[in-house]
């Protein structure tokens, strides 16, 4: 039997803290015998988590000996680590035990050091911050999970469950982590990655500058195949001056500006209408289904009809 130390800190998001108990205390063998023992662990015995408070059975002793780590994410990802709780880290991480994180609980990971050198995700919302704050970890937001082998990382909170059932699939193989996904109502593997979560905003259209104009009349003709040369015709002036204007002003090219408003507006219409992803396609201005099928896809990580069942 694996035994897993779940470790609350103050402020700890509670799904976040509740998931991989439910999911790995749920799990069950082939003959009946449960798969993994769970411990709740925290510096103190009582842990404020916000909406209520939390007695922990254990204190940082608990980390010991155990096969996995789990990390829940906080409120206040950026606050100091515990003293006590980053050396607790540092010695289970030494002493080779898998350490795997939830949501921002990532930052906490880094704070104890255990991601230099790696490649590690977090909550999309918050990659920035991680990469800004910690420039030795190579940060992926497109991803539900990142698994180093010993140490792991996942998005948000319901890609914290696609980590576990991973975990489960390691340690006891695919019939035994198909079962626990059914239990949690989950599929063992999801489409695609975080990408297709991002909140895409409409590409900046600075008011008062020189390219107001310009760039208006792009979002209004959104369905043509405009190239280069063509919005500097509209534009009067050189392709390499418009190229120019464009980083300064808006700190992209004119086609990627172009591309990102494409995308944009064809998500918007995936999630509002029942028109076909060829008519789509079409409206957003490029010249084949494929082509849009293909540039979509790099852009989300999904299929436009993978987008639509999600987000309609």
């Amino acid at each position: 039997m694996h035994t897993i130390a779940v470790l609350a800190l103050d402020q700890v998001i509670p799904f976040d803290l509740t998931t991989p108990i439910e999911v790995f205390s749920r799990t069950r063998l082939p003959d009946g015998r449960a798969g993994y023992q769970i411990r709740v662990c925290a510096e103190r015995e009582e842990i404020d988590a916000g909406a209520f408070t939390l007695k922990a059975p254990w204190g940082l002793e608990g980390l010991k000996g155990a096969d996995t780590i789990i990390v829940p994410g906080t409120n206040t990802p950026a606050a100091p680590l515990p003293p006590a709780v980053g050396d607790a880290l540092r010695a289970a991480a030494g002493d080779g035990t898998r350490i795997a994180s939830i949501c921002v609980g990532t930052f906490l990971l880094a704070a104890a050091g255990l991601l230099d050198g790696l490649r590690a995700t977090t909550h999309w919302v918050a990659a920035d911050t991680l990469a800004a704050a910690y420039p030795e970890i190579e940060v992926d937001a497109d991803v539900l999970y990142v698994d180093n082998g010993q140490i792991l990382t996942s998005a948000g909170a319901a890609a914290g469950l696609d980590l576990c059932l991973h975990m489960i699939r390691r340690d006891y193989g695919s019939a035994v982590a198909a079962d626990a996904a059914r239990l949690s109502v989950m599929p063992l593997e999801r489409e695609g990655g975080q990408a297709q979560f991002i909140v895409h905003p409409h590409p900046p259209t600075p008011q008062g500058s020189t390219l107001e104009p310009l760039l208006l009349w792009l979002q209004g003709n959104l369905g043509r195949e405009l190239t280069l040369a063509d919005i500097a015709d509209r534009a009067g002036t050189s392709t390499r001056t418009l190229i120019r204007h464009f980083r300064e002003q808006t700190g992209t090219t004119p086609l990627q500006w172009l591309h990102r408003a494409r995308i944009r507006q064809a998500q918007h219409l995936l999630e509002t209408t029942h028109h076909s992803v060829e008519r789509i396609g079409a409206q957003v201005g490029f010249g084949s289904p494929t082509a849009f099928r293909d540039r979509f896809k790099r852009t989300t990580g999904v299929s436009p009809y993978s987008y639509r069942r999600s987000f309609s």
